[in-house]
């Protein structure tokens, strides 16, 4: 079931300029001085939850950059799931096709990160792989009346594909984030991106895609280059502040001349 499913959110989600499908990860957090040994258990000196997943996170940027937005996502029907629908709520996200399922915790990425800022990561990828065809038929008319559809990897890639088609057959302009990068990508991702953004960072890679779309949606006819040097502005600012989602910018505190 639909996380939202009022008219208000309906009609939102109807007019959305950049519509994203993709992933979801509460982010785990734990800060040690260093990194454990195999076997070993260790002290941390802080712990923190934050909201991740490439999908979520370009939609949030292009969100704060003011672009009326919609996520087609899947979580869990537990606490993080909850939390997460908020979230995007809070960030004026519509959630009309943000799904929960009870067949899979919401995806987690479990971090640890040491004083140097090296890290060890465990991804379970959860509810996102089980995001599927029937919801996105039902997301099909948001899609298809957006200007700009963001797609990556953190969902099954025959998803993202599916997604993909689906916009490039309503005329609506493709941007692909091959992340996280696969040996065997299917040829068919190439011939239906109108932009392939090749990235792998999550944070400042994931502010750029969204202040790409944005720029997209919202200003076609600015040069490619152009754009590429705004949002390459905007994701500098965004690896300022501590956190993912917590260290995008908004519109108002970005330079007047980047709008």
């Amino acid at each position: 079931m639909a996380a939202s499913g009022d008219p208000g959110r309906q009609l939102q989600a109807e007019v959305a300029a950049v519509v994203v499908v993709g992933s979801c990860m509460t982010d785990l957090v734990s800060l040690t001085s260093r990194l454990p040994k195999t076997g070993e258990t260790i002290h941390g000196h802080k712990f923190f939850i934050g909201f991740g997943g490439k999908g979520a996170n370009q939609c949030v940027q292009a969100a704060r950059l003011g672009a009326k937005t919609s996520i087609v996502c899947k979580v869990g029907k537990d606490s993080f799931g909850n939390d997460y629908i908020e979230n995007l709520k809070q960030n004026d996200i519509s959630t009309e096709f943000t799904y929960q399922t009870k067949d899979a915790a919401t995806g987690t990425a479990s971090i640890i990160v040491n004083k140097e800022g090296q890290n060890i990561i465990v991804i379970v990828a959860g509810a996102n792989l089980l995001l599927n065809t029937e919801d996105l038929r039902e997301a099909a008319n948001a899609i298809s009346r957006a200007k700009v559809m963001i797609c990556q990897l953190e969902v099954t890639p025959a998803i993202s594909l599916e997604a993909l088609t689906m916009a490039r057959s309503s005329g609506v302009k493709t941007l692909f984030n091959p992340a996280p990068a696969t040996a065997d990508l299917d040829p068919r991702f190439y011939s239906l991106s109108d932009v392939f953004c090749c990235n792998e960072s999550e944070g400042a890679g994931d502010s750029f895609v969204g202040a790409l779309a944005f720029y997209l949606a919202y200003y076609p006819n600015l040069s490619l280059e152009e754009m590429l040097k705004r949002s390459n502005f905007i994701a500098a600012v965004s690896v300022q502040a501590t956190g993912t989602q917590s260290s995008y910018p908004y519109k108002k505190d970005l330079p007047f001349d980047l709008f």
